[in-house]
């Protein structure tokens, strides 16, 4: 674990924009059974190289139109009993940080790993982050996306 004061800008960056952090199992609990629609979790992380382009990326895809109805966020490798709850709901994937998931009643809908961020430009991941909003973060009615 980093101290503490290192790791404050790069939670800021994020709470700055809204995004709720979740820093126990039962804050990420809550969040999830809370959030109707569409719950947006970021696991973030100190790594420069993918969580500095993360980071930018979710703050540009927020200015969209469509965006998830709750962000939250924890962070790996800090809050590990939250991380490691968060992790739990995304069956089937690998850990990854930086990382972000969108849930749906509880469900993954959708998942970046980090092998998706790094390499790539903010821009480019916050293009990707948009069309997952556009995709699975509208509004839904007897059950059905509304497009």
């Amino acid at each position: 674990m980093y101290p503490e004061l290192m790791v404050v800008p790069m939670r800021e960056e994020l709470t700055r924009l809204g995004v709720q952090e979740a820093r126990t199992p039962e804050e990420v609990d809550m969040a999830i059974r809370s959030t109707q629609g569409a719950l947006m979790v970021v696991v973030n992380s100190i790594c420069g190289c993918a969580a500095g382009k993360m980071r930018p990326a979710v703050r540009t895809a927020l200015q969209g139109a469509v965006k998830p109805a709750h962000s939250i966020s924890v962070f790996a490798g800090q809050d590990l009993a939250a991380t490691a709850r968060a992790r739990e709901y995304f069956s089937g994937q690998a850990p990854s940080s930086p990382s972000i998931a969108i849930l749906r009643e509880g469900k993954l809908a959708y998942f970046m790993p980090r092998a998706e961020i790094e390499g790539r430009d903010a821009a480019s991941v916050a293009a990707s982050l948009q069309q997952a909003f556009e995709q699975f973060c509208q509004p839904v009615a007897g059950g059905v996306h509304i497009r």
